[in-house]
C-alpha cells in the first residue's frame, strides 16, 4: 500500500511539474502577442499571463502572510502586480507574474528528494527466520523472533536478527554494515549482524537483538533521522524579502507623497521587483548541475552545490571509493626451491577454479589476467568453511587456506614465514598459504588496491582547502596503510553505520561543514546526515545512491576536484548575479524616484536584468577548471 502511495504521489508532482510548463508555455506566447500588439480577444492577451502566472502568486502571498506572517519575495511581487494592474499597465503586470514564476520552475527542477532508499533498506530487511524447537525446524516470520530464540541459517541467507553463533563455522558477508570487501570468517562464539549475508557454511544462533534493537532496524532509523534533521537553504530573495518589502513599500510610499504621482510610486514598486534576484541562484544551479552532468556527477539535491562550494572537510569511505574494492593478489612467494613462484600461482589458481569464495574469485581472475598458461584440471574439490579449499591437481592434493586449515591438518609453518606474513596483515592484508600435500610451498598475498588518481585527487582537493578524511569500516591496519598512502592525517577505522553518523554528527556540532563520499549500503545514513552526499553510482549500493545528494555515475573520481571547483565558481556567479541585480534595481529605483522611468519602462530594465543573470550564469555550463583548480 505504501509502495502505491508513493508512486502515485511521484505521478502527481511529475503531471504538476508538465503543468507549470504548459502555462508558461501559454503566458509566455500571450506576452508575445501582447508586445507585438496581435489581439485576437477582445482584451489585451498580457490578462492570460496576469490569470495562469500572477493570480497562483497572489494567493501564495496572502495564505503567508494571513497563516504564519511569512514575507517572502511573492509578497513584494504581489504589490508589483496590482500596482501595474490599477494604473492599467497589463503588459508589465503580465511580464513580472511571468518572471516570477519561470524561476519558482528552475527553482522546482533543481530539487528532487530521494524517497527510495528507505524503501530499499526495508526491503533488505530479511522476512523469514528457521527456529529450531529440539529437533524441529519450522520458518517463521522474522518479526516474530524472541530474544532467546535458536536459529538456523543456511548458506546464501541473511541473518535474519542480531545473534551469536552457537554452533558451525562458516564466512559472512557483512558488506551491509561494515562496507569491508572481504568476507569474514564465524565460528562459535561469534557475534553475527541482521541484513548480513551468509556466504557457505550452514550455523545455528542464540538471537540477542530482536525487532527494532536489530542492526538492520537501527540503521532504517539512522536514516530516516539524518534525512529529517538535514538543514536546507532557504532562497536568498526569500531571505532578504522582509526588508526589500520595507525598503519599496518606504521609497514608493515617500515619492507619492513628495511628487504627488502614484505613477513614479508604481513604477518603483515594478523594478523593485525581485525576478533578477529570484533567477540569480537557480539560474546558475542549473548551469553547473549541466557541466557536472558533463563530468559524470548527477546532482539530485538543488542546493547541493552551494553547500559543496562551503564544506571545509570530505570524508571518504575506503573501499570502493579510493580502492577498487576487489581484492588483487599483490604478491606470490615460494619458501620450497622446486616450487617456483609461478607453479606455487598455478596451483592455487587450479585448486580455487571452482571456489564461490571471493578470495578464491580473486587468484582465480588475478592469474587469468596475468598469466598465459591455462589453469590444471582440479578433481575432488572441497570448500572448507572458514578455512579454505581443497582439491587434487596433478595427482597431488593441494590446499589454499588461512592458518587454522595448516594447524588442523598439522602443517608446519616456519618462523621466518610467520614474521613474513605478519608484515602483511599488518597492513590489512589477507594471506592465502598453499599445502602440496603437507608441506608448505609458499603463500599469496591479496590486498584492496589503491585507484591509480587517489593520491592527486588528494592532493588537489587539498589545494582547494578541504581536509580530507578516512572514515571506513575497515580494521585499523587496513585503514592506516591506505591513509598513509594518501597522506591523509585523520582517520577513523572499524566504523559501523552509527559511527560515522556520529563523526560526522561531531564535525557538524564543531561548525564545520562536511561532505562525505561512499559507495556502500553502510555509508547511507552518513551520507543523508552529511552537508552534501556523494555516492559511487557504479559500484556503490542502490541505497547508497538514494541517500546521497550527487552521484558520481561512472566512478572516475578524478572529477571530484573540478565538481569542487565548480560549485566555487557557481557561488562567484551567484555573488556576481545578486549584486548586478541589486545594483540595477537601485539604480532604477533612483531613475523611477526622478521621473525618468515610467512602469512598461521600468519593466524592460529589470528584465534587462534578467537576462544578464541568465547569460552570466550560461557560462557555467563550459567553465572548467584547470586541472581541478581554480583560477
Amino acid at each position: 500500500m505504501r509502495q502505491c502511495m508513493d508512486r502515485l504521489e511521484h505521478i502527481l508532482e511529475f503531471g504538476g511539474t508538465k503543468k507549470e510548463i504548459v502555462v508558461l508555455g501559454i503566458s509566455g506566447a500571450a506576452l508575445v502577442f501582447s508586445l507585438f500588439g496581435l489581439n485576437p480577444l477582445p482584451f489585451d492577451v498580457a490578462w492570460i499571463a496576469i490569470v495562469l502566472c500572477g493570480i497562483p502568486i497572489i494567493l501564495e502571498a496572502i495564505i503567508g502572510m494571513t497563516t504564519a506572517f511569512d514575507i517572502k519575495a511573492d509578497v513584494l511581487v504581489s504589490l508589483a502586480l496590482i500596482a501595474s494592474v490599477c494604473i492599467g499597465e497589463v503588459f508589465a503586470a503580465g511580464e513580472i507574474a511571468f518572471i516570477m514564476q519561470l524561476g519558482a520552475l528552475l527553482e522546482d527542477l533543481t530539487v528532487a528528494k530521494a524517497r527510495a532508499g528507505i524503501e530499499k533498506l526495508i526491503h533488505l530487511t530479511p522476512q523469514t527466520a528457521r527456529r529450531l524447537t529440539g529437533t524441529n525446524e519450522t520458518i517463521i516470520p522474522a518479526e516474530q523472533v524472541q530474544v532467546g530464540d535458536i536459529l538456523r541459517v543456511l548458506p546464501g541467507e541473511s541473518v535474519p536478527v542480531d545473534g551469536v553463533i552457537i554452533g558451525g563455522q562458516t564466512s559472512i558477508n557483512e558488506a551491509v554494515m561494515t562496507g569491508e570487501s572481504l568476507p569474514i570468517d564465524k565460528t562459535i562464539g561469534d557475534d553475527v549482524a541482521s541484513g548480513t549475508v551468509n556466504q557457505f557454511g550452514s550455523f545455528e544462533m542464540k538471537a540477542t537483538k530482536v525487532g527494532k534493537d536489530s542492526s538492520i532496524q537501527r540503521m532504517i532509523q539512522l536514516v530516516q533521522s539524518a534525512d529529517a534533521g538535514k538543514a536546507k537553504i532557504v532562497g536568498i530573495a526569500d531571505r532578504w524579502a522582509t526588508w526589500i518589502v520595507v525598503i519599496a513599500l518606504s521609497a514608493a510610499l515617500l515619492t507619492w507623497l513628495i511628487s504627488g504621482q502614484i505613477i513614479r510610486a508604481v513604477t518603483i514598486l515594478v523594478v523593485f521587483c525581485p525576478c533578477a534576484l529570484v533567477l540569480a541562484t537557480p539560474t546558475a544551479i542549473m548551469a553547473a548541475i549541466g557541466n557536472a552532468a558533463k563530468h559524470g556527477f548527477l546532482v539530485r539535491e538543488g542546493d547541493a552545490l552551494e553547500q559543496l562550494a562551503a564544506v571545509d572537510r570530505i570524508a571518504f569511505d575506503k573501499t570502493g571509493t579510493l580502492t577498487y574494492g576487489m581484492p588483487q593478489v599483490t604478491a606470490i612467494k615460494s619458501i620450497q626451491s622446486k616450487y617456483s613462484e609461478e607453479t606455487v600461482y598455478s596451483l592455487a589458481a587450479s585448486a580455487e577454479q571452482f571456489s564461490e569464495h571471493p578470495l578464491g574469485k580473486a587468484i582465480v581472475r588475478c592469474y587469468r589476467r596475468t598469466s598465459t598458461a591455462k589453469i590444471l584440471d582440479a578433481r575432488q574439490f572441497q570448500m572448507i568453511p572458514g578455512r579454505g579449499v581443497s582439491a587434487w591437481v596433478e595427482g597431488e592434493e593441494v590446499l589454499a587456506g588461512n592458518r587454522e586449515m595448516l594447524s588442523e591438518r598439522r602443517i608446519a609453518l616456519p618462523d621466518g614465514v610467520l614474521l613474513e606474513t605478519e608484515q602483511h596483515f599488518q597492513k590489512g592484508s589477507t594471506v592465502i598459504y598453499i599445502a602440496v600435500g603437507q608441506s608448505l610451498i609458499g603463500y599469496l598475498v591479496l590486498s584492496d588496491t589503491l585507484r591509480a588518481e587517489s593520491g592527486e585527487i588528494i592532493h588537489q582537493l587539498t589545494a582547494l582547502g578541504v581536509r580530507p578524511v578516512l572514515l571506513t569500516g575497515d580494521q585499523e591496519k587496513a585503514a592506516n596503510t591506505i591513509a598513509g598512502q594518501l597522506h591523509i592525517q585523520e582517520v577513523h577505522a572499524n566504523c559501523l553505520p552509527e559511527d560515522k553518523l556520529k563523526w560526522i554528527d561531531a564535525y557538524q556540532k564543531g561548525r564545520e561543514r562536511i561532505c562525505m563520499i561512499g559507495d556502500g549500503i553502510n555509508d547511507a545514513p552518513a551520507l543523508k546526515k552529511a552537508n552534501v552526499g556523494i555516492a559511487m553510482g557504479g559500484v556503490g549500493s542502490d541505497i547508497a545512491v538514494d541517500a546521497a545528494d550527487i552521484t558520481l555515475v561512472d566512478d572516475e573520481i578524478k572529477e571530484l576536484p573540478h565538481l569542487l571547483a565548480l560549485s566555487k565558481r557557481m557561488m562567484v556567479t551567484i555573488k556576481l548575479n545578486l549584486s548586478f541585480s541589486m545594483s540595477l534595481n537601485f539604480l532604477a529605483i533612483v531613475l523611477a524616484i526622478t521621473g525618468i522611468l515610467n512602469p512598461v519602462v521600468g519593466a524592460l530594465v529589470h528584465n534587462a536584468g534578467s537576462v544578464f543573470v541568465i547569460i552570466n550564469s550560461a557560462v557555467l555550463l563550459k567553465w572548467r577548471s584547470d586541472r581541478g583548480l581554480t583560477n
